[in-house]
């Protein structure tokens, strides 16, 4: 037993001092912004790094945009080219009036890799970008060498309506005329919710520096109609992942959950979609693994990227 706790020591301390050793070399990795017209259209993306290692795609949540990856984009930087796009409907991508299913957002982002000449990508999801990234995986699974799914829930798959993030149902059928009318000029307060409700702790959760830049981001023309719309179409979801899912994956999948938020259910779910899965339980974290644990969350995908 001492044997294994002095292990379990010796990792965390190795966790964090690869988590400072990022942090110091951060200033010195270049962040490229870029535009691309593809699938009909304009995807916003962030772009950093080289090296022979497979190119990793980095997909945000909801109430975030691309900006959230900018540390593991630092850490990766030197061994693989990272691709950060902001979804349709997010950040600086546009925001058309359909095309939220995340079989069609997988499609957006199919085609943006395509236009960069990279004929096999890793894929690394959060929130509404994991399931983006499995919708990604199922279609194209002779292109994608391996994947991350990070604390939400995939639709349609097992008993998937008693996830934790359901808890609060309300705002999953928060769209329409009257919702966006409650929330312009408010979209701070709302999403508030979201990064407090949702966190182990409200007070380690997002930065406030990352807090204004999301809300000023959603508070564009269009953002918050945009925003619900990834919700509205969970219905379509389920139903295009539970056919997903009759076909196994087969590639490396690790599956990241927040102790204090998804826990073992994505865990669970990813084994009933792909049949190589690790899974991490990542310890008093809520759902913001990024923010509120990055010593545990950034080792654990750069070990796996790496492989």
């Amino acid at each position: 037993m001492k044997t294994l706790l002095r292990l379990f020591q010796r990792a965390a301390l190795a966790g964090m001092a690869l988590f400072a050793a990022t942090l110091a070399h951060a200033a010195n990795v270049d962040i490229q912004s870029h535009t691309a017209q593809v699938n009909g259209v304009t995807l916003h993306y962030l772009q950093a790094g080289h090296g022979d290692g497979t190119p990793v795609v980095l997909l945000h949540g909801y109430a975030e945009t691309s900006r959230m990856w900018q540390p593991l984009m630092r850490e990766l930087a030197g061994r693989h080219v990272m691709i950060a796009p902001d979804l349709r409907g997010a950040g600086g991508s546009s925001k058309p009036a359909g095309g939220y299913d995340k079989k069609t957002l997988a499609q957006d982002i199919h085609a943006l890799v395509q236009s960069l000449g990279y004929p096999k990508v890793k894929i690394v999801g959060h929130d509404i970008g994991l399931m983006v990234a499995y919708a990604y995986a199922a279609q194209y699974p002779d292109q994608v060498e391996s994947v991350v799914l990070m604390d939400a829930f995939l639709p349609g798959v097992g008993d998937w309506t008693k996830v934790w993030l359901l808890r609060d149902l309300w705002h999953f059928h928060f769209y329409g005329e009257t919702p966006l009318k409650l929330v312009d000029g408010r979209e701070r307060i709302y999403f508030e919710h979201f990064w407090n409700d949702f966190a182990a702790d409200r007070n380690h959760s997002v930065p406030e520096a990352d807090r204004q830049f999301y809300a000023a981001q959603y508070a564009q023309p269009g953002g918050m109609r945009a925003g619900f719309e990834y919700f509205r179409n969970f219905e379509q979801d389920a139903k295009d992942f539970a056919g997903f899912a009759r076909t196994p994956l087969h590639m490396p999948m690790l599956v990241l959950s927040g102790e204090k938020a998804g826990g073992q259910f994505l865990i669970d779910q990813g084994r009933m979609v792909d049949t190589n899965v690790e899974g991490i339980i990542i310890k008093g974290s809520g759902h913001w693994l990024m923010e509120e644990a990055p010593g545990q969350t950034i080792p654990a995908l750069v070990a796996f990227l790496d492989r």
